[in-house]
């Protein structure tokens, strides 16, 4: 079987995680608050995020935010690719 690329993975994680952040910001920077509820409602099936859902975001948080999504999901791609990698069976030599 073959190996995963463990950075290579964790990187592809991360850069999916940062553009399902800048997804949502450009959700909540266009449709406004109400349309940022309904779209996270239907998302979400149901559940109410309007108690929640914070508007006045600044910019330095959400660019703190994109990278620490980063950082989260390139450790769980990582982690998988690892994981994968211990588990699999190699071939008697």
């Amino acid at each position: 079987m073959n190996r995963i690329n463990v950075k290579k993975l964790g990187f592809a994680f991360g850069v999916t995680g940062a553009l399902l952040y800048i997804g949502c910001i450009l959700v909540m920077a266009t449709v406004g608050r109400d349309g940022t509820i309904k779209f996270f409602n239907s998302l979400l099936h149901g559940l109410d995020v309007s108690a929640v859902i914070r508007m006045d975001v600044p910019f330095w948080e959400a660019l703190i935010g994109i990278v620490e999504t980063f950082i989260l999901a390139w450790l769980i791609g990582a982690c998988i690719a690892a994981i994968y990698n211990a588990t699999i069976k190699h071939p008697a030599a």
